[in-house]
C-alpha cells in the first residue's frame, strides 16, 4: 500500500519544524548541532510557503506518471517502481532545468547556487529502517502525515458523517 506525505493546511502553523528537521535528515552529521557547523548547510526538501490566506508545506508529491522523470534527459530523476518515491540523483543531474517546468505542482527548484536540482525523497534512507519521513514524524501539529491514500479517504468519510450528524 503506497503511503504518501499529506498536507492538513488547516493545522499548519508554518514553524518551520519541518524545513529544519528535513535539512537535518539530509545532513551529513544527522544531528542538528553537527548539521548547523556543515559547509556547506544542508538544504531542506521541502519549502513552507505562505500562499494568500493559509501558510502550506510544500514537497514533490512523487507523481504517479512522474514527468519530471520522463523528460530528463539524463535519468537523474527516476521512478524505478509504481509504489516507489520519485528519487533523485544529483551526481547524474547536469542542471539543465527542464524537470522544473513540467512539474504540475510547480514544486521542484534548484539550489541557490543554480546547479542541482531540490527535491524531495520522502527520507529514503528512513524508509530503509522503518522510519516516517523527518518532515511528518516532527510536524508538531500532525499538519503532515504519512499515510495511505485509503487511510486518507477513511478518515475523510469519517469526518464527512460526523459532520452530517451534528
Amino acid at each position: 500500500m503506497k503511503k504518501i506525505i499529506f498536507v492538513d493546511i488547516k493545522k499548519c502553523l508554518g514553524c518551520k519544524t519541518c524545513e529544519l528537521q528535513c535539512a537535518v535528515a539530509h545532513s551529513k552529521s544527522k544531528d542538528l548541532l553537527g548539521a548547523i557547523k556543515e559547509e556547506p548547510l544542508p538544504h531542506y526538501n521541502v519549502q513552507v510557503e505562505q500562499l494568500e490566506n493559509f501558510i502550506v508545506p510544500l514537497q514533490c508529491r512523487h507523481c504517479e506518471d512522474a514527468p519530471c522523470a520522463k523528460i530528463c534527459p539524463t535519468h537523474a530523476i527516476e521512478k524505478l517502481g509504481e509504489e516507489e518515491p520519485v528519487l533523485f540523483n544529483k551526481e547524474k543531474c547536469i542542471g539543465c532545468k527542464w524537470c522544473i517546468p513540467v512539474c504540475p505542482f510547480g514544486i521542484l527548484r534548484m539550489d541557490k547556487k543554480g546547479k542541482v536540482l531540490i527535491k524531495c525523497d520522502l527520507c529514503i534512507e528512513r524508509l530503509k529502517k522503518g522510519e516516517e519521513p523527518a518532515c511528518t514524524s516532527s510536524c508538531p501539529t500532525g499538519a503532515l502525515k504519512f499515510i495511505s491514500v485509503e487511510e486518507i479517504t477513511k478518515e475523510r468519510k469519517k469526518k464527512y458523517l460526523v459532520e452530517l450528524t451534528k
